[in-house]
This record gives structure tokens, C-alpha cells and sequence, in this order.
């Protein structure tokens, strides 16, 4: 119940209703003609019960509901002929959660049970014992309540199939344009680059094979068109992921290490702790960091060795990486990028990251991301 500045909580509103249904169905059963005495407790009781039943409407729909038919079978007779308008908002907060077919079949029973119920109980003629009958469930206020509880179940669907229908055009336009980036990358850099890297290895080749002195401005060239290479590699990479593959996490870091190993740094893993799943979010942080730690050594630091330590705490997981560098600062980072990437990274799953210059000599990076005690 929106009322413009804030809103409702859902469970206000239905002890309201509840309140407001019980009050009505107290007064007009207590102001017409009922019986008196013990009878008169019991209706009351009764209605009372039907009524307050409807706050947990929406926590059990199919309970309520049984539990507003009985009391309306058990007032009726008792002698209260009250339309049972707890049962009908019943019925329409149970279609609207999607019981049509048991709200049927409850509602067909509850109309053959109460004249059923008012002939075993009161007496009197077939024709008295329909009106009553008719008195306490109007089949015309059923149907509307069935047909309300429909159509808002209906609308919702509609709004529900709208807002996935806006997320995955969303979702399906961000991924149009992210590739549509990338062919114009593809298309606009990636020849141009290639032609400037063969060129100056050609020239590098041809004056080494001549016995001629290279000039450090074609290798400085050569070196960076490899370098412009691979990082063109890999953005367009990053740029055609759709997420279709599975994402890198924990059980990934093992091959990273192997793979820089390959490069001539000496890479070591090591894992402490007792290991335990950990969320996905985490797993896939962790990978990046070591990831990006480790290249940073590879390109940076002129390092010989770096060593990963991958500590499972009881409620957190623990990385460092540490390398035997020179301990230059990296270069300021792009944002998403480098050590501002790994900081927005840990910052979002409310972690703690520390980077610094080693003692001893080289750089640490150290991290620490929650796990919500994982087990």
C-alpha cells in the first residue's frame, strides 16, 4: 500500500484488513438475530476467528482459507447467518497466489456443506435452509471475489513478464554494443598494429643478419607493438566474453601459477587452512588478484620469484603474493585496471587489501575477503 512518502509494510496492512473484516463480521452477527447463551460465544468466537485468520493470508494462503471456510460452516451453525465475507477475501488472496483449482474444489464443497450443515443443525424447510444458506456464501460475491483474486494474479504476471522482458533487452543491447566495440577494435587497430610489429621485426632480422648495430628506437618499437599485441588480445577477449563459459575461481589459480612458470618466474602455490567452499563472488576475486599480481611481477618488477599463499580461515580467505622485485610502483593504474582494479574488487565484497614495497626487498600484495563462515 503505496501512500507516497513510504510504504506500508505488507504485514500491517494485513492485521488492518483483518481487523476491519473481524469488526464487521462481529457486528452484523451480534446486531441481527442470533441465538443466545453458549451458542452466542461460539458464533461470536467463530467470526472472530475467521476474521483475524486473514492476516496470514499471504504467508499461507490455502490454510487461511480452510480455516475461514470452517468458521464460516461453524457460525452458520451456530445460528449466525452472516455472509461469510472472510472466506471471500480469502479466496481471492488464494487465486491470487495461484490456487485456482483447490479454491474451487474448497469453495464447491463449502456450498454443498453449509445447507447441509443448516438442515442437521436448525431444522426447518429445504426452501429456508437454501436461503440461509445462500445467506452466509453468496455464489455471486464468490465469483467476484475469484475473479478479482484473478486478475490481480494476472496483472502481477504481466508487471513480473515486463520488468524481465526490460532487463534481458537490457542485458541482450549491452552485449550488441560490447561486440559491436570490439569489431570496431578488431577492424580499426589490430591490422594496423600487426603491420607496425612485422615491420620492425623484419628490420630487427635483417640488421642483426647484416651484422649492422639495431637502433634501440626499433627495439623499443618491436617491443611495444608485442606489448600493444597482447593487450589488444586481450581486451578483445574480455569484450566477446558472454559469460557463456564458466568463470575463473579458486580452482583455476593452480594452472595460472603453472602458466607464468612457464614464463621463466618462479612461481610457487601455497595453500593453508582447512579448504571449504566459498561463494563465487569470492572465488572468482581471488583468482583475479593473484592473476593480476602475478603479472604485474612479470612485467614490473624484474623479479625472479613470487611466491602465492592462498590461506583458508574459518571466515574469511586470505591471498599474498609476494615476488623478489625491485619494488618499483606499478604504473598508475587504469581505473578497473591494475591495483585500482584489485581495490574495487575487494571493496565490493567488503574486504581488506594492502600492497607495499617488502622489507626485504620486492612487493606484497595482500588480501582478505570474507567467506560469511562457509563451510
Amino acid at each position: 500500500m503505496n501512500t507516497g512518502r513510504f510504504t506500508v509494510p505488507a504485514g500491517v496492512t494485513d492485521w488492518a484488513i483483518a481487523a476491519g473484516v473481524t469488526t464487521v463480521l462481529l457486528g452484523t452477527g451480534l446486531s441481527g438475530p442470533h441465538p443466545a447463551g453458549s451458542r452466542e460465544l461460539l458464533g461470536a468466537a467463530l467470526l472472530a476467528a475467521g476474521g483475524l485468520a486473514l492476516a496470514a493470508r499471504r504467508r499461507a494462503p490455502l490454510v487461511v482459507l480452510a480455516v475461514t471456510g470452517l468458521a464460516a460452516a461453524g457460525h452458520q451453525a451456530a445460528g449466525f447467518d452472516v455472509l461469510a465475507v472472510s472466506y471471500l477475501v480469502a479466496v481471492y488472496g488464494a487465486v491470487r497466489a495461484g490456487h485456482r483449482t483447490t479454491v474451487l474444489a474448497a469453495s464447491a464443497g463449502l456450498l454443498a456443506a453449509l445447507p447441509l450443515t443448516a438442515l442437521l443443525t436448525q431444522g426447518g424447510s429445504a426452501g429456508e435452509v437454501l436461503a440461509q444458506a445462500r445467506g452466509t456464501l453468496e455464489i455471486a460475491w464468490l465469483i467476484a471475489a475469484f475473479a478479482a483474486g484473478e486478475a490481480v494474479r494476472q496483472a502481477e504476471r504481466r508487471a513480473e513478464e515486463a520488468e524481465r522482458t526490460r532487463e534481458e533487452t537490457a542485458r541482450r543491447r549491452a552485449d550488441e554494443e560490447r561486440l559491436r566495440i570490439a569489431r570496431e577494435l578488431h577492424d580499426s587497430l589490430t591490422h594496423q598494429i600487426s603491420v607496425i610489429k612485422v615491420q620492425a621485426e623484419v628490420a630487427v632480422h635483417v640488421a642483426r643478419k647484416r651484422g649492422e648495430p639495431v637502433p634501440q628506437a626499433l627495439l623499443a618499437i618491436q617491443e611495444a607493438g608485442r606489448e600493444a599485441s597482447r593487450e589488444l588480445r586481450v581486451t578483445l577477449q574480455a569484450l566477446r566474453d558472454d559469460e557463456t563459459s564458466p568463470p575463473h575461481g579458486l580452482d583455476h589459480i593452480p594452472h595460472l601459477v603453472k602458466r607464468f612458470r612457464a614464463t621463466g618466474l618462479e612461481a610457487t602455490l601455497t595453500v593453508e587452512g582447512r579448504q571449504h567452499a566459498v561463494p563465487d563472488a569470492v572465488g572468482r576475486t581471488a583468482y583475479r588478484i593473484v592473476q593480476e599480481s602475478l603479472t604485474n611481477v612479470a612485467r614490473h618488477a624484474a623479479a625472479t620469484t613470487a611466491t602465492v599463499l592462498i590461506d583458508h580461515r574459518p571466515d574469511a580467505l586470505a591471498i599474498r603474493v609476494d615476488d623478489d622485485g625491485t619494488a618499483t610502483p606499478f604504473p598508475s593504474p587504469t581505473p578497473g585496471l591494475g591495483l585500482l582494479g584489485m581495490h574495487e574488487r575487494v571493496t565490493a565484497l567488503g574486504g581488506r587489501l594492502r600492497t607495499e614495497p617488502r622489507d626485504t626487498g620486492g612487493f606484497t600484495v595482500e588480501a582478505e575477503l570474507p567467506t560469511g563462515g562457509a563451510t
